[in-house]
């Protein structure tokens, strides 16, 4: 009797998929029939992998953790990593390699915001829904595979973002001002606002909260908040006759050349320019 029983696709993406989409290496499900270490490493690829039923050991960058049904894998595949089911109770999983347009970016973004390699998730249904999809996809090749493959690996991604906020400790309990000092960019935006002064009004160190801050919404309080500004102005030149120079002090910004300059950073042209087109 062999280790395991597998069902898998390989896939080889066409030039176009590789330079404009997410693709699928791999995908396939595994039953172990008895305990094997698979092992590998610099490869050009990232896993995405659920544990069905049953539990094993993943050995991923030198650390071993014990996983068990319902937990989820993200892992860069350049690292070395391993993968073993214990023989009390085998395990069955659902994986995923893959690679492509923006998966260096996703993956970089994911560790920025701390989140584990291993989690598990509240919802491991939406998981194995969109795997179970997924590899029905690759074995049916039907038109529009690829384009339709890149948006069940972006939603895996999504998936990976939203179940493992990874707001533990500290992070837990300043989750509620969080979301307070997101509304507080939302009424003020028109104001001048420092990190400082936000430190202040809520209590928390503003070191503290500006890694807390990226790390939930996965981008910077200054960010953050001259997007809800350029937005703001982007429904001014639209929506209503007021000059730039007036738009600029009712969006919060200090001066219509700083405005002009911002506006342009971000939309790729003036505001005039967008107030022409749209």
């Amino acid at each position: 009797m062999g280790k395991s029983l597998s069902d898998r696709v390989l896939a080889t993406p066409s030039a176009y998929a590789r330079q404009h989409y997410l693709y699928v290496q791999e995908i396939g499900t595994l039953t172990s029939m008895e305990p094997h270490i698979s092992s590998r490493e610099n490869i050009s690829s990232y896993l995405f992998l659920t544990v069905i039923q049953g539990e094993g050991y993943l050995t991923y960058r030198g650390k071993k953790h014990f996983i068990r049904a319902g937990d989820c894998v993200y892992i860069n595949c350049r690292n070395q990593y391993a993968h073993e089911s214990t023989a009390e109770h085998p395990w069955t999983l659902m994986w995923v390699h893959f690679n492509g347009n923006g998966a260096d970016d996703f993956y970089k973004a994911y560790q920025e915001q701390e989140r584990g390699s291993i989690f598990h998730p509240a919802n491991a249904a939406a998981f194995t829904d969109s795997l179970t999809d997924l590899f029905g996809l690759m074995q049916e090749k039907p038109s529009l595979m690829e384009l339709s493959a890149h948006k069940y690996l972006t939603d895996l991604i999504t998936l990976c973002f939203l179940e493992n906020r990874a707001e533990a400790g500290e992070g837990r309990d300043l989750s509620p001002k969080l979301v307070q000092v997101r509304k507080y960019l939302e009424e003020h935006y028109q104001e001048k606002i420092s990190l400082e002064e936000l430190s202040g009004l809520f209590f928390i160190s503003k070191y503290h909260l500006s890694r807390e801050y990226k790390k939930k919404y996965g981008i910077t309080i200054g960010s953050d908040l001259t997007g809800r500004r350029i937005s703001h102005a982007k429904s001014l030149l639209r929506f209503s006759d007021s000059s730039i120079e007036e738009i600029a002090l009712l969006c919060g910004f200090a001066d219509a050349g700083y405005f002009i300059k911002v506006f342009k950073k971000a939309e790729n042209m003036t505001p005039l320019e967008y107030r022409r087109k749209w």
